[in-house]
């Protein structure tokens, strides 16, 4: 029973999980979307992944099969953009948590790896999950999750394809980057209004953007937002460790708890 994965594993051997883990699993979600010219657009999910088989390996808990979509009406003017309607996701992720949680396992950390698009939803499946199945339900997501890491790399505000997740692809999956295609489109400031979590001033809340809006910004970098330029291999490798850490933080939290929702 050496995986981390639920689909790799019998019944039986899940069960066992289930009470060595104290009924705590993870639940990677991303997004299928285009990532610019240099990165795949299975990117969100694969973040959630690695991270999610890194954190689960550590803490001895096991990961359900990912989303691999995810909320993206703001990407449709490429290809390769698979979008699904919000009100869906809800259902389908509150299902997923539902069907685990009929056989014990009721801990659960949903890996978002699609940052603030993702976001409204999933709490929306979560508090539903924990009003009615008693379950606890937290989300992990790396943007909110990095924020003692990524001024200390050098790093811009969080755009979309730019040298944060280049750098954490670059370390996970080298062999599907292509860096020496990014192009860069550095980040136009708009009054009163930013989808960075980490910005300090004042802003309006995200809304995503029509696919109008995205245009001129898409023709003019292929779908990137931010200075891929920057990104390394040595900063991903940092960024992910310390994300790691954080998410076996929270495993171990979840574990501990008995009978406390």
């Amino acid at each position: 029973m050496n995986s981390v994965w639920l689909q790799n594993l019998t019944w039986e051997e899940i069960q066992e999980k289930i009470k060595s883990s104290n009924g705590t699993i993870i639940v990677p979600v991303g997004s299928t979307e285009q990532h610019g010219p240099h990165l795949p657009v299975g990117t969100d999910t694969m973040v959630a992944m690695t991270l999610a088989e890194a954190g689960a390996e550590r803490a001895s808990v096991l990961v359900s099969p990912p989303l691999w979509f995810g909320w993206s009406p703001h990407h449709m003017i490429l290809p390769g953009t698979i979008t699904i309607r919000p009100e869906i996701l809800v259902e389908f992720c509150y299902d997923v948590i539902s069907s685990l949680h009929q056989h014990g396992f009721d801990k659960f950390i949903l890996i978002n790896g699609h940052r603030i698009v993702n976001i409204a939803w999933l709490q929306i499946a979560a508090e539903r999950a924990k009003r009615e199945l008693n379950a606890t339900v937290v989300i992990f997501d790396p943007a909110y999750m990095s924020k003692e890491i990524t001024q200390e790399l050098g790093w811009g505000e969080i755009g979309h394809a730019e040298e944060i997740e280049g750098s954490h692809m670059w370390f996970c999956y080298p062999d599907l980057v292509k860096m020496d295609r990014a192009k860069d489109n550095p980040h136009k400031h708009h009054p009163l209004y930013h989808v960075d979590p980490k910005y300090p001033k004042d802003t309006l809340c995200y809304v995503p953007s029509s696919i109008p809006e995205q245009k001129k910004s898409v023709l003019h970098a292929g779908g990137t937002s931010g200075t891929p330029s920057k990104a390394s291999r040595e900063g991903g490798k940092q960024y992910h460790e310390h994300l790691v850490d954080r998410l076996v933080e929270i495993i171990n939290m979840l574990k501990a708890m008995s009978g406390v929702k």
